[in-house]
């Protein structure tokens, strides 16, 4: 006997108020934002719960074999959470925010494909390691310990900005942060305070009053858009060989259709956000762990050695970074543990949909994969799913584990378009981080994680000391490297 989805009352937590719904037991359990204190409440709470606050539902699942289920294309599909809906008032039907019937997400999709096959990959690397050394230059005069996370996200802002769209953003020839990242930061997250104020009883009269400020912002990063667009339109350049270009000058091959402007700048404000938001996360994270495990910092820096040779300042080639393996699982298992893009939502795609045997989704309803609990559900990931352990995404240990335990990307047609393009760039990125610098964190520092629109470590600092060419063949082994020997690398599973 199954159960109507929507009429029947999931696990919660206790102290449920008639109106308040499950506000005071989500303000009072730990962590320093929703993401954090939802992966608390979760624990014991079983396969699929829910949460409600004022007048809105929210059911979660943490389990790996219910995911597997909303993972299936042809029973499911991405479904828009209310905080994604919200953010349409911004990015529109770009492809992250649109809906899957939506023609413009279609359209879009097979337009923008070309952009992150492996021959435009090869042509973004220069880019990205000009980009990274100018990260390096700037650690290089750092005498204090750096802000990693700011640092990072100037480095994927500038990278997204150059490789897609001809744009220099100043991110290391100015102290301060561009104001594009903060009206954007801003007009998003207005939305999305927006969205959960309108369910709130008087949240309409709060509305009001972040609303110049809100409008301000949006049409600060409107018109910066326009402006690039324009630029680009004004030149004559026809080319199709960057994201703007395959915007501006490519048509469907089967229908002729192209993208309209108001579109392209939903898609420019999507791939600006989720380019840099997303990986700069990653990179922090990984570092974060990286630099607490003298063990795995070792087999870090000598598997970059190994591959970059003795010159601390060598720079990877194309071929090159896929090399990195063990580097590569270092990341990997940073976005299991916190996944920067900590969720997706998942609703029928025809009808009804029964999952687990007991619970049967209609039309409208939809489940959120809760990704930071299901990435450490201890029947896929053992025991020690809580622990950093890149040997998690060892070859084997990848193929023994059920389908759709790892998605980080997202899954299915909503998958992350540009991951490629971030796992390159993040390897790349690591590689010639360790293989540069002794990193130092501090001993005293707890991880605190800034949730905004993405996750990302806060207030995290390293020390950054350069390595000489002695500390580098100090370091080498004169064996084969992991990188030479160990066959396949692990399965990679933004914008959705």
């Amino acid at each position: 006997m199954t159960a109507n989805f929507a009429h029947t009352e999931l696990p919660h937590p206790p102290g449920r108020r008639r109106v308040l719904g499950d506000v005071v037991s989500v303000m009072r359990a730990p962590g320093g934002g929703p993401v954090q204190k939802m992966l608390h409440l979760s624990k014991g709470a079983g396969p699929l719960f829910e949460l409600r606050t004022f007048g809105m539902k929210f059911v979660l699942t943490t389990d790996a074999a219910l995911t597997a289920e909303l993972s299936d294309e042809g029973r499911f599909q991405k479904a828009l959470a209310p905080g994604v809906k919200a953010l349409r008032e911004v990015a529109g039907d770009g492809l992250f925010t649109a809906y899957t019937d939506e023609p413009n997400w279609a359209l879009a999709h097979d337009l923008l494909l070309p952009a992150f096959t492996r021959a435009s990959m090869r042509g973004y690397h220069d880019t990205m390691n000009a980009v990274c050394s100018e990260l390096i230059s700037a650690w290089d005069q750092e005498s204090e310990p750096v802000d990693v996370s700011p640092w990072l996200t100037r480095m994927t802002l500038e990278t997204i900005g150059r490789t897609s769209f001809s744009t220099d953003f100043g991110s290391f020839t100015s102290d301060e942060q561009h104001p594009f990242v903060t009206a954007m930061i801003t007009a998003l997250a207005g939305g999305q305070r927006r969205a959960f104020l309108s369910a709130v009883p008087g949240g309409r009269l709060l509305m009001r009053r972040g609303r110049k400020v809100y409008d301000e912002r949006r049409a600060y990063v409107d018109a910066m858009i326009d402006d690039i667009v324009e630029a680009r339109r004004a030149s004559g350049d026809r080319r199709t060989d960057d994201l703007l270009g395959l915007m501006l000058n490519s048509r469907h091959p089967d229908t002729g259709a192209a993208l309209d402007l108001t579109n392209v700048r939903y898609q420019i404000n999507t791939f600006l956000v989720a380019g840099h938001e997303t990986t700069s996360g990653a990179l922090s994270f990984a570092l974060y762990y990286m630099s607490r495990d003298r063990e795995v910092m070792r087999r870090a820096q000598e598997e970059a050695d190994a591959i970059l040779g003795t010159d601390p300042d060598a720079v990877p080639t194309f071929e090159q970074v896929p090399k990195f393996r063990y580097i590569r699982r270092c990341l990997d298992e940073a976005l299991r543990l916190w996944p920067t893009a900590p969720g997706f939502a998942r609703g029928p795609r025809h009808g009804s949909e029964t999952i687990g045997g007991r619970w049967t989704l209609h039309r409208d309803d939809w489940v959120l994969v809760m990704l930071t609990a299901v990435h450490r559900d201890p029947s896929v990931w053992g025991a020690d799913a809580d622990s950093y352990d890149p040997d998690h995404f060892l070859p084997a240990n990848v193929r023994a584990r059920p389908a759709h335990s790892y998605l980080p990307f997202g899954v299915g047609d909503r998958a992350c378009i540009g991951r490629q393009f971030a796992l390159h760039e993040s390897v790349l990125a690591l590689a010639r981080l360790v293989h540069r610098y002794d990193l130092t964190p501090d001993p005293s520092y707890d991880l605190r994680i800034a949730e905004r629109l993405t996750l990302m470590p806060r207030d995290f600092r390293l020390g950054v000391t350069r390595r000489t060419p002695k500390d580098v063949a100090r370091s080498t082994d004169p064996r084969p490297s992991e990188a030479e020997t160990a066959s396949g690398v692990s399965g990679c599973p933004v914008a959705h």
